[in-house]
């Protein structure tokens, strides 16, 4: 990937665009008078990948260390929070490094960095593709325990739940390699797009289909027990309310990152889409956000997980 000095952001390839250092303004050049560029310090790049490094260290500690979270239900958990872990761990060594080039600590020749930065850039696509896909498998793994409860540990087995998870990190591997070697192909643009909708469509649908189900739930017990309307309604509300927030998170958090890669196949040279070509790091501290959010969502809702955790933390003291 062609590299632009050692400032040059992951992925920045991507973005043709990207300046050194960028700032909060109204850029004119080649993008309009009113493009608004948002700026994006390292220091806040190295905080949140630290943050994200240590909380889903704490989670994968967490599950590893207790016995009774080894179902496949918390190994796609403990997964999804490997491929955080590798997003923060991408984003604080990236981020070290800059801060050493550009300080004079780090003298190196420009192609142990350009052999760096591809490294570094297939960590980030291999995270960010295996964490869509376990987003996706979890919300599988959560519609079948609901809608075939009775079959669910002869369907979801360990067995096959680790041939998905070895399946998703190849894949994820090869797609990362793929995307990094070819990025500037217009298909393999369109195929991430393509797979962030896919994604975004399966979690909807299969969401939407257990809140529903679950209204159903309550309504037939409030019937039973000739419980007042207003409870089942807030109930469903709650629910309602939840799936927001969970669907929100993800699409306020991916979506502009591959709204980035669409306009670049659509409209790489007009000024409106030079802006948003512009804002190339605020979509990664998008990403890097979503990393932190993952294990409040996923993970530390869990009683036992959160028990097994304050053991963990209190052993360490």
């Amino acid at each position: 990937m062609p590299t632009q000095g050692p400032q040059k952001r992951l992925l920045g390839s991507l973005n043709s665009t990207s300046t050194a250092t960028p700032h909060l303004g109204l850029a004119t050049n080649q993008t309009g008078p009113w493009c608004l560029q948002v700026s994006i310090p390292d220091g806040l790049f190295l905080s949140l990948g630290l943050v994200s490094l240590v909380e889903n260290v704490l989670v994968v500690i967490a599950i590893t260390k207790n016995r009774n979270l080894h179902s496949p239900m918390y190994c796609f958990i403990c997964c999804l929070a490997l491929s955080d872990l590798m997003v923060g761990i991408s984003i604080v060594l990236e981020t070290a490094i800059i801060l050493l080039l550009e300080a004079g600590a780090l003298v190196t020749r420009a192609a142990l960095v350009q052999q760096l930065d591809n490294v570094m850039d297939v960590l980030i696509c291999g995270s960010m593709v295996s964490s869509l896909c376990f987003l996706g498998v979890i919300a599988i793994d959560r519609y079948i325990s609901i809608f075939y409860a009775l079959r669910y540990h002869s369907i979801v087995t360990l067995p096959r739940a680790r041939r998905a998870i070895v399946g998703i990190w190849v894949a994820s591997v090869s797609f990362s390699t793929l995307f990094i070697t070819y990025y500037n192909h217009t298909a393999i643009l369109i195929c991430l797009v393509t797979f962030f909708l896919a994604m975004l469509a399966l979690m909807a649908i299969l969401y939407v289909h257990m809140l529903t189900r679950a209204c159903q739930h309550a309504q037939g017990i409030a019937r039973l027990h000739k419980r007042q309307r207003s409870a089942r309604q807030g109930f469903c509300l709650k629910g309602a309310a939840t799936l927001t927030i969970l669907l929100g998170i993800f699409f306020l958090c991916w979506g502009p990152f591959f709204l980035h890669l669409l306009l670049i196949v659509l409209c790489p040279q007009h000024p409106t889409c030079s802006c948003v070509f512009k804002n190339f790091n605020l979509f990664l501290v998008l990403i890097i956000f979503s990393s932190i959010v993952d294990p409040l969502i996923y993970a530390f809702r869990s009683q036992e997980l959160r028990m097994t955790l304050r053991e963990v933390l209190l052993c360490s003291w």
